[in-house]
């Protein structure tokens, strides 16, 4: 069935949206790196295979797990939960989401790379406003004690949000290049082998140290719904595009933590989301269809159908992408 133009795009934001509040619930928490680790991966992992053996009468495809797309994307999966759990735990929010902001680069990067894929002059355009407007929203954010402040574990923390930019793209480049391979399988077993790394290593009696029902929300409801819709978007719609809808935790993560805790949003954090914002909002609309130019009918007249300005190619053949 012919999906519409803004489907993928859609599901990019439904799933963007949803993620907002996931480092509010991890602070909420308070438990250490490994522990959040254990308690989301495994809830992940448990839900996306209960899922997929309750709707799959027949499950087929799982011999896709093994090929090179397979696992490269349950190797992005495990290391995506591991990184974000321990940054998070090490060096202050703002920082982790800033490094995982830089995403639609890499996703851009890997998409020329890896398949070819040409990225859009807007696309860069949009890219280098929203990465201006996060710029700006962190750099007037104070510490909040969450972590630690060395320079040592801010780094640490800095490198942890760029491996989860570079496992993200790559997830989300790979997916796009291979539509039959399942998605909640590959999911759930990367975040299953991360959890259960984690549970190896953890100290006894770490997994009760904190609150462990706001971490349970993450796993069980958040994650699943976002990483779900983010990832079948990466099928409709170019891995950039879906990066840089995600950028939207970037702003709306610490709006979240401000309500709910004692932290109150500077000026530039609120004139930095509004950039975001803004260029997202812009970058979507330039996506709908426009009138067909003369030269497409003629085109269209001698057997090549028109596509709007700004649509996505069709995802396969990559070949046949402009």
């Amino acid at each position: 069935m012919q999906r519409p133009p803004h489907y993928g795009l859609g599901l990019a934001a439904l799933g963007a949206l949803v993620l907002t509040p996931d480092t509010l619930l991890m602070r909420l928490s308070q438990m250490d790196g490994l522990a959040m680790l254990v308690w989301r991966a495994l809830a992940l992992g448990t839900v996306f295979w209960a899922i997929f053996l309750l709707t799959s009468r027949a499950p087929r495809n799982l011999g896709l797990l093994l090929t090179r797309p397979g696992l490269t994307v349950i190797a992005c999966q495990s290391a995506n939960a591991a990184l974000f759990s321990l940054g998070i735990s090490m060096a202050p929010v703002a920082v982790v989401l800033l490094a995982v902001a830089t995403m639609p680069v890499w996703a851009a990067l890997l998409s020329r790379l890896l398949y070819g894929e040409p990225t859009r002059r807007s696309t860069w355009i949009t890219m280098a406003a929203v990465l201006l407007g996060i710029a700006l929203a962190v750099s007037g954010k104070r510490g909040t004690g969450h972590g630690t402040t060395e320079a040592s574990n801010t780094l640490v923390g800095a490198l942890c949000g760029l491996g989860v930019a570079l496992t993200l793209g790559l997830s989300f480049v790979t997916l796009r290049h291979a539509p039959r391979l399942p998605l909640l399988p590959a999911m759930g077993s990367g975040a299953l082998i991360s959890g259960l790394c984690g549970l190896v290593l953890i100290a006894p009696g770490a997994l009760t140290d904190g609150h462990a029902l706001p971490i349970l929300a993450t796993g069980l409801l958040i994650l699943p719904i976002s990483f779900f819709c983010l990832s079948s978007a990466s099928r409709h719609t170019a891995a950039a595009n879906v990066s840089l809808l995600m950028l939207l935790e970037t702003v709306l993560g610490p709006v979240w933590v401000w309500a709910f805790l004692p932290e109150s949003p500077s000026p530039r954090m609120l004139l930095g989301g509004a950039i975001v914002v803004a260029s997202l909002a812009l970058y979507i609309l330039s996506t709908r269809r426009r009138p067909v130019p003369t030269s497409s009918l003629a085109k269209f007249a001698g057997g090549e159908a028109p596509r709007a300005e700004g649509a996505e190619p069709p995802a396969r053949p990559p070949a046949a992408r402009p």
